[in-house]
């Protein structure tokens, strides 16, 4: 094709210089020529009737051979553009899933594609493909609606870590957070770890607090909730599926990378990270309770919630007339049964803790449940053992009549209350004995160590 460009533009021709002439200059093609749908069948009407390509190309003032071209097709196609190759065509499902996560820094994808992905490419264009994600997040936040559940549809439950201090240690407590959706009404209780157990102990806590329960509760992919997801389906943890069947609701869960859709719950976390926790100090987790608990009646429950504009007290007036009533519900945690093995030192762990059994159980698969504050141990259906539920971790309840030598005690040693340091002996994990806790043990058996 020929298009006519200024002398000042091209090499000047000797003679001609300062005359601003014109050149013809010509250019190849680098693409096919596009053509419109009436433009290919009017080539197509006009070869039918019999004109020639150089006919046809002059009338329809194009070159001969797009003309050409056009005749070769069967049929109209729309143009399409040949996208190029690129380093980063195999990474382009990591990069859509991670570019939310690290809040589209082209710089952490680049480092994370080069030192886990083998990405050889450049810098530049990793930031050229985070560009249009980074925008259509951005139209999504602009244009995403609220959700808006009605009164006792639906709550919301999330983890949310803060570092305080107890008893003057830095320790991170594990922050439960529950929040109902139509009254914002919130719930938090705090952990020092994020177990099976803890999350059970949390929703019960919550529905005493509340009085009763939503008919769905919404989560994260939380592994204390779903195991995965396999053929489309996703799997939920068998003791937390239990637990839902168990208090009668529906657990929802959060698309992936969407952690926006449970964002009520969210705002709740960070409202007790911000103004709950600074300047405070607590001297126990049971502190930190105690204060988290009269922070929510005193402040969390009675200010003007920013979307709602009203007190979530207020607005829990009418929401708690339809939750579902839970206060004559039997507890899960106390109606679960759970199995132990006795170790060789006749002690069986639950939550942490270990209590003794009778030692001829060694070996032997015991059933533990708890009955008020009290663990209730037993073998075919049989009551072995019964102790006081201890508070915290790594504690030690022994009774001196379980160990080896309790048949050969008279009945004052047999009866005897157990010496001042049978209380605890905290070790580093249930695994892994503490040379206290055999002492401990012997001592009960009135068992003389040599050395």
């Amino acid at each position: 094709m020929e298009v006519e460009v200024q002398l000042a533009d091209v090499p000047q021709i000797e003679g001609d210089a300062g005359k601003g002439v014109t050149v013809p200059v010509f250019q190849e093609n680098t693409e096919a020529p596009v053509l419109g749908q009436q433009q290919w069948e009017a080539i197509h009407e006009r070869r039918s009737r019999g004109l020639s390509i150089s006919g046809i190309a002059r009338e329809l003032d194009l070159d001969r051979k797009t003309v050409r071209s056009c005749l070769q097709q069967a049929a109209w196609a729309p143009y399409r553009r040949v996208e190029a190759s690129s380093l980063l065509d195999p990474h382009r499902q990591w990069l859509a899933q991670r570019a939310p996560e690290v809040d589209y820094s082209a710089r952490i994808l680049w480092q994370e594609l080069r030192s886990q992905r083998a990405f050889t490419g450049s810098y530049v264009i990793v930031r050229r493909a985070v560009v249009p994600l980074r925008v259509e997040a951005t139209v999504a936040a602009l244009t995403q609606r609220r959700f808006e559940t009605g009164p006792g549809e639906q709550a919301q439950c999330d983890w949310g870590q803060v570092t305080v201090s107890l008893g003057g240690v830095r320790t991170k407590v594990q922050v439960f957070v529950m929040t109902l959706g139509y009254s914002r009404r919130g719930f938090a209780l705090g952990f020092l770890r994020q177990r099976m157990p803890d999350l059970l102990a949390a929703h019960e806590a919550a529905f005493a607090h509340f009085g009763g329960r939503c008919e769905t509760l919404l989560y994260d992919r939380m592994r204390t909730v779903v195991l995965g997801s396999a053929e489309g389906r996703t799997r939920l943890n068998a003791t937390f599926a239990a637990f839902a069947e168990h208090w009668g609701f529906t657990p929802r869960l959060c698309q992936p990378y969407r952690a926006q859709t449970k964002g009520k719950v969210e705002s709740g976390v960070k409202y007790v990270k911000r103004n709950f926790v600074p300047g405070r100090t607590f001297s126990s987790l049971e502190d930190f309770n105690e204060q988290l608990a009269a922070w929510q009646i005193e402040i969390a429950d009675v200010r003007d919630h920013g979307t709602t504009h009203q007190r979530p007290i207020d607005r829990f007036a009418e929401e708690a007339q339809a939750l579902v009533p839970t206060a004559d519900h039997a507890s899960f945690l106390q109606a679960m049964v759970r199995d132990r093995v006795v170790a060789d030192d006749w002690l069986v762990a639950i939550d942490g803790n270990r209590y003794s059994v009778p030692f001829m159980l060694i070996g032997r698969t015991v059933q533990v449940v708890r009955e008020g504050g009290t663990w209730v141990i037993r073998h075919r259906g049989a009551v072995v053992a019964e102790h006081p539920v201890l508070a915290g971790r790594s504690q030690l309840s022994v009774q001196p009549e379980h160990g080896p030598g309790a048949s050969s005690r008279n009945a004052r040693q047999r009866y005897a209350a157990p010496s001042a340091h049978a209380a605890g002996v905290p070790t580093r994990d249930v695994e892994v004995r503490d040379l206290a806790v055999y002492e401990q043990l012997l001592s009960s058996a009135n068992v003389e160590i040599s050395a």
